[in-house]
């Protein structure tokens, strides 16, 4: 169907009802629809509490344990029983207090985590109490154990007149009886252990330190007159095997500068090490002093007057490469 013909029936039609209707029945007919449109258009929401809880004030009420007669004339709080008293204080603050148990009712206290952590204090208490007494009783048994062996060893000596002789053992004697009697025999055993492991232990680091070998450097500026014949000896035969074998790559890259460096001689003439002190900043200069040293090996015994207090001699010499293609070395 066409939609103009269908407009224009529209229109004829509703241009019929209004001849009927009049200006009155026209505007009640617009109306209604402005009304229904209107109404349509609406969306009706139930308030959210929420709001109502923004916009409510908060009532505070405590529970107070004690009341008066007369009533405050203007109450900060509400409780169940009036009480208008002072303070001791300017601050706007209020009076807290624990309320009394009821008479059938009992505190349980059992599962609160304060009463958890006093009992937690006391039994760290306790155990400070009991390692204190323990520090106390192992002290007294190291007394009791030195009084002891004070009391054997007076024992063992020999006395010439016969009587003080029976009178002091009478009197020892006696005294180790009573001192058995405040030993116990597995503490004193355990004091015993521990003082012959203290003694072993002591016995191992003096024989340890007994045992490594005696050392003696000649440092630039130090040197003893015994060593220095020693020393000068080996400085020459340094020198001599190193201008003899002086390094080719030195020569041909034309390197030259100074390093310094300890070597360490055991008594037979030996090397036990070589320690670069001070690098000459070539790695070629630095390895052609460890060689030279090396062929230049082994040097001379430990003479008497040196080996008798000296078992490794360390000698540290600053070494120069010359420009002239030469090694020297000083102090």
């Amino acid at each position: 169907m066409n939609p103009r013909i269908a407009l224009t029936k529209w229109s004829l039609k509703l241009k019929r009802y209004t001849q009927y209707m009049g200006p009155l029945g026209i505007m009640l007919l617009v109306s209604f629809l402005l009304h229904a449109g209107l109404i349509v258009s609406l969306k009706f929401e139930l308030p959210s509490p929420k709001f109502f809880q923004d916009k409510m004030p908060a009532l505070d009420i405590v529970l107070v344990n004690a009341k008066t007669k007369s009533k405050p004339t203007k109450a900060d709080l509400l409780a169940q029983a009036n009480l208008n008293r002072g303070g001791n204080t300017d601050d706007n603050r209020h009076l807290k207090s624990a309320l009394p148990p009821p008479k059938d009712q009992q505190l349980d206290t059992s599962i609160k985590p304060a009463t958890e952590a006093k009992q937690a204090a006391k039994k760290l208490a306790d155990t400070a109490n009991q390692a204190e007494l323990t520090q106390q009783r192992v002290a007294e048994l190291e007394k009791q154990a030195q009084e002891l062996m004070t009391q054997i060893n007076a024992k063992n000596k020999v006395e010439t007149n016969p009587t003080q002789k029976a009178a002091a053992a009478q009197t020892q004697k006696g005294q180790q009886d009573n001192t058995a009697k405040k030993l116990d025999a597995a503490d004193l055993m355990a004091s015993s252990l521990d003082i012959a492991r203290f003694e072993a232990q002591i016995a191992k680091e003096q024989d340890e330190y007994q045992k490594r070998p005696k050392r003696k450097y000649i440092g630039a500026r130090t040197q003893e007159y015994r060593f220095a014949t020693y020393v000068e000896a080996w400085r020459q035969k340094v020198e001599k095997i190193g201008n003899l074998n002086y390094p080719e790559a030195a020569k041909t890259q034309k390197l030259y500068g100074q390093l310094r460096m300890t070597v360490s001689i055991k008594s037979d003439g030996s090397i036990e090490s070589i320690s670069i002190d001070q690098s000459s900043g070539s790695k070629v200069l630095d390895d052609a002093a460890k060689n030279i040293v090396t062929m230049a090996a082994p040097y001379a015994a430990f003479p008497d007057d040196i080996r008798k207090d000296t078992d490794i001699l360390g000698i540290t010499r600053t070494w120069t490469f010359t420009k002239q293609d030469s090694l020297a070395t000083e102090q």
